[in-house]
């Protein structure tokens, strides 16, 4: 375990998220330029079928954004030891862009306006719109699917939650200056990958019921089955955010947070794991 933990800090995890995050802003660009949100089922299609590396570029952004997501989390368990001295705004600020780029990943899934895109968008909704007294209100500034397709959805995985990670993030991304010439492996890995495995597109489900949502989201898929929709798909997720930004090791609820966090995640692995199953 302590030989997990050294590499873990010695790896630049920080390096290797920026960089893809930079390769996943550049191939948006090509991705974003052919996308139509009045017609996202047909936008997608058509990129991978008639569009010249259309597919290509597709699954450039869908992977380098999936590692920028999971580099991040690395990267702030690497650091952890770090941020002892953070003041509390900036360890809230820090961690809160977990959530916003779990949001960016979540509305690029919806974007695609496939089976399991158009469902986890109305799952969304149908859980904000439970929320007492402001849920309606909520739903209209990130979502509102039913009322004005991707249209919403659209802006904000463009600008909205990419201002909001940016804002957010910027104290602690501006000490990085990274280079592809200084991470050839990663960049040349990531664009090779994405030519020999297509990004997930699933336009219809004829015969199928079920239908598995972004692998993030499955354990609240799992338990969306056995919980009201305000406890699965708000306080549950919300309780692990909470702890998150309040788990420095100078607080002195430090301890109980982490055994909070640690079997929080161990109940969230067992409910993705009941979700790949069926």
């Amino acid at each position: 375990m302590k030989l997990f933990l050294g590499l873990l800090k010695e790896l630049r995890w920080g390096d290797f998220s920026l960089l893809s995050l930079y390769i996943s802003v550049l191939s948006g660009v090509v991705v974003g330029y052919q996308y139509d949100p009045a017609a996202p089922l047909y936008s997608v299609s058509t990129l991978d079928m008639l569009v010249p590396y259309g597919e290509y570029f597709r699954s450039l952004h869908f992977y380098s954004s999936q590692l920028f997501f999971l580099f991040c989390i690395c990267h702030l368990i690497a650091i952890f030891e770090k941020t002892v001295d953070y003041s509390s705004k900036r360890w809230i600020m820090l961690t809160a862009t977990l959530p916003v780029a779990l949001l960016i990943l979540f509305t690029g899934y919806i974007l695609r306006g496939d089976a399991t895109g158009f469902s986890a968008g109305m799952i969304a909704e149908a859980i904000l719109l439970d929320i007492p007294y402001v849920g309606k209100n909520i739903n209209d500034l990130f979502f509102s699917i039913s009322d004005n397709g991707m249209k919403r959805i659209y802006i904000n995985h463009i600008i909205g939650f990419g201002i909001l990670w940016g804002w957010l993030a910027w104290s602690h991304v501006k000490k990085y200056r990274v280079t592809f010439n200084r991470h050839v492996i990663l960049s040349i890995s990531i664009f090779t990958f994405s030519i020999l495995v297509a990004a997930p597109f699933e336009p219809d489900h004829l015969g199928v019921v079920y239908i598995a949502g972004p692998w993030f989201f499955l354990g609240l898929q799992e338990l969306l089955r056995y919980l009201p929709p305000i406890l699965a798909g708000v306080v549950y997720p919300a309780s692990f955010i909470v702890a998150i930004a309040f788990l420095q090791k100078k607080h002195r609820l430090f301890t109980p947070l982490l055994v909070f966090i640690i079997f929080w995640l161990f109940t969230y692995g067992i409910l993705t794991i009941l979700a790949l199953n069926r």
